[in-house]
């Protein structure tokens, strides 16, 4: 799961400009965490990940990731090959305050870098060299950094022990890209009924051109929905609900922010307490939503359907 406490060789408060050897190779699953404090002064700075550190030619970058403070506040990304830019994409929905703090989660995926700050989801950028060649971590620019930390994955599918995989009721699976995609709409037994302490993790990867999609915990004999997770990317809202006795109940919709953007990978992580559910999407924890339905141990169902790709299902 997606754990940013649990860094691997952390480097505290390196000096600016900072270039360093990445130990393991970066693979679909990886984590690179950088936190830091923007200055009053900065004009610019910029997180590159580079194949070799050599300046006479300079090494190639395979992620350029660059936010720009004067004239128009924006991030700009690029891939730097034999010493030329490539055309830049540039996001101006700007994360970073003067004189803030800030967290930057890069993630690693197999076609893309997934990029969230201060636990917000930021931007993708499609690999144009492969990730697989990049062994150093450049930071350069007007930025205080407190830690560098990484985490090495093998695999998006692994998952810390104890955690079982929940069998499919409905169609087998489906192979698509590579990644072993469970298909739609899913529906399967948890391998232990509901209850305090239970977890459900739902990996998966939002369409591109997502409206929406639903996660249900199910009581398996009356067909009531005990909780109803329904992202709707078109309204950004995400409404939480109840199916019991035949009837909808009242919405719930607050939120403090949409945890979902097209195409990015998510993990959404539902856990079951006495009174509540928790729901955590990438390590941010998003909402509660108090029980309505009181006999959680009938509760032996997880169903989801709509526009995402579903990529894994855990319960434990």
């Amino acid at each position: 799961m997606l754990s940013l406490n649990n860094l691997q060789n952390v480097i505290y408060n390196p000096t600016i400009p900072y270039v360093g050897t990445i130990s393991e190779q970066l693979k679909p699953g990886s984590l690179i965490v950088i936190r830091g404090h923007i200055p009053n002064d900065v004009d610019r700075f910029q997180v590159d990940l580079q194949h070799g550190n050599s300046l006479k030619p300079r090494a190639d970058v395979a992620f350029h990731f660059n936010p720009r403070f004067k004239r128009s506040n924006c991030i700009v990304c690029n891939t730097l090959t034999n010493e030329k830019w490539g055309w830049e994409e540039i996001t101006y929905d700007m994360p970073f305050r003067k004189e803030k703090s800030f967290e930057i989660v890069i993630m690693v995926l197999k076609n893309k870098f997934q990029v969230a700050v201060n636990g917000k989801h930021t931007l993708l950028y499609a690999h144009r060299i492969c990730p697989e060649k990049i062994d150093t971590l450049g930071i350069y620019g007007k930025v205080n950094i407190h830690s560098v930390g990484f985490s090495f994955s093998e695999d998006l599918q692994s998952l810390e022990m104890p955690t079982l995989r929940l069998t499919q009721v409905n169609r087998g699976n489906v192979q698509k890209s590579g990644l072993s995609q469970l298909s739609l709409p899913y529906e399967a037994r948890l391998n232990s009924a509901m209850g305090p302490g239970r977890t459900v993790v739902i990996k998966g990867e939002v369409n591109t051109n997502a409206k929406s999609f639903n996660v249900d915990l199910v009581a398996g004999k009356s067909r009531d929905i005990a909780l109803h997770l329904n992202p709707r990317l078109n309204t950004k809202a995400f409404v939480r609900n109840s199916f019991l006795q035949h009837a909808w109940g009242a919405e719930e919709r607050s939120i403090t922010g949409f945890p979902f953007s097209p195409g990015m990978y998510f993990e959404m992580i539902i856990y079951c307490d006495v009174r509540e559910f928790k729901v955590a999407v990438n390590g941010v924890h998003s909402l509660e939503y108090k029980h309505r339905f009181k006999e959680l141990s009938s509760i032996d169902t997880l169903a989801v359907d709509g526009d995402i790709h579903l990529l894994d299902i855990r319960s434990w």
